[in-house]
């Protein structure tokens, strides 16, 4: 039996085998790729992987101390049972460019990461920096793949001379340069108001500092305290550090205690050096003066005559009666005039008596009294003499 003009189809039993073969072939045979080739300096991507189908992508990474040449592939594909060509790609280089305080790299260098052998970098000052054109500013990857060592090629830029503080001080401890600080401090008896330091720091595109000069006002203590039974000298509306109060009491009164006081700080405050003194009263002892008043002797009107008498001797028995020396005395008495002479002492005894006339002392207080107890007494005196002579007489008549 023929097809189409006596071409004849293969027998079914040759067809079988040939379907069979097609079935048992291995994928290499089919288009998979072999393991990925070596490339120097770096190693393949591939984790467990087994077999490589077609258009499979394999990625290297370099080792450590190599970088990735900037340009050239990394990686291989599986095409028609084969990888597709790669060049050696990992190189040494040095490392990223040192940091610097002072300096930034220039933008054309931030996102390169390989530098060969060879390679420079140039950097730009930093805000708060000045470049200092008598020094490079730039570095090189030298052949141990180190970079040159930096020269400080930026220098800080100064801020402006603070100035002075008026009734304080400016403590510099450095310099003024930028980064530095400055402190402020007022004299004793003033408080500052204000920043009590500054810093030296960017403003817009250049430096200044952060904060402005503080300033020092000057402390005032409070209205003195006021003592009673005295006065303030001198008194001001107003007193500042060290200025003193002075006290002084009104008549009759003493001082106690400091007679000054003077305004001193605490902290930032004003207060007075301690309490002020005290007023007090003098005592005055007062002395009360007794007055004697004279004694006066009233006989009846009668005037009897005195005539002068010799010294008379009466002896009476049991009784002894003496006389003690009389000056003259005249004694005033209503209605009656005596006349005294001269007497001379008179001894008269009594029984088992013996009477002396003396005269009577009455004491008074010292001071102003002394003249009424001296009249006092002379009065006494010449009452008790007025009387001797009256008894005498009686005595010689009878």
């Amino acid at each position: 039996m023929s097809l189409l003009g006596g071409l004849s189809a293969p027998p079914p039993l040759l067809l079988l085998p040939l379907l069979l073969l097609l079935l048992l072939c291995p994928p290499t045979a089919q288009g998979d790729c072999s393991f990925p080739p070596e490339v120097p300096n770096a190693i393949q991507s591939v984790g467990d992987r087994q077999s490589f189908p077609e258009e499979t992508t394999v990625t290297y990474k370099c080792k450590e101390g190599f970088v990735k040449v900037p340009g050239k592939a990394d990686s291989v594909v599986c095409l028609n049972n084969k990888w597709s060509e790669v060049a050696e790609f990992c190189n040494r280089s040095c490392d990223v460019p040192t940091r610097l305080q002072f300096a930034s790299l220039k933008k054309s260098f931030t996102k390169q990461n390989y530098f060969p052998v060879g390679s420079i970098v140039e950097y730009e000052c930093r805000p708060g920096y000045q470049r200092d054109h008598l020094l490079s500013g730039k570095l090189t990857c030298l052949p141990n793949f180190t970079w040159s060592k930096p020269d400080e090629f930026c220098k800080r830029k100064s801020c402006p001379n603070p100035g002075d503080l008026r009734h304080g001080h400016v403590s510099i401890p450095t310099d003024i340069l930028y980064a530095a600080v400055i402190h402020f401090s007022c004299n004793e008896g003033y408080r500052l108001v204000g920043a009590a330091s500054s810093y030296c720091s960017i403003v817009k595109n250049d430096v200044g500092w952060s904060d402005p000069l503080p300033e020092c006002q000057e402390i005032f203590c409070p209205e003195p305290p006021k003592i009673s039974n005295g006065v303030i000298l001198d008194q001001q509306n107003t007193y500042v550090y060290q200025q003193a109060v002075k006290y002084e009491c009104i008549k009759g009164f003493t001082l106690i205690g400091e007679n000054s006081i003077y305004c001193t700080v605490k902290g930032d405050q004003g207060e007075w050096s301690g309490p002020p003194p005290e007023c007090k009263g003098s005592q005055i002892s007062t002395v009360i003066l007794a007055t004697e008043t004279p004694t006066t002797v009233s006989a009846s009107a009668t005037k009897p005559t005195s005539t002068p008498q010799k010294p008379t001797t009466a002896n009476v028995t049991g009784t002894k009666v003496t006389s003690a020396p009389q000056k003259p005395t005249t004694g005033n008495v209503p209605g009656t005039e005596a006349t005294s002479t001269p007497q001379k002492p008179t001894t008269a005894d009594v029984s088992a008596k013996q009477s002396s006339a003396t005269p009577r002392t009455t004491s008074a207080p010292h001071g102003r009294g002394t003249l009424s107890s001296d009249a006092a007494i002379i009065a006494v005196g010449h009452t008790c003499i007025i009387l001797t002579v009256l008894f005498m007489m009686l005595v010689t008549i009878g």
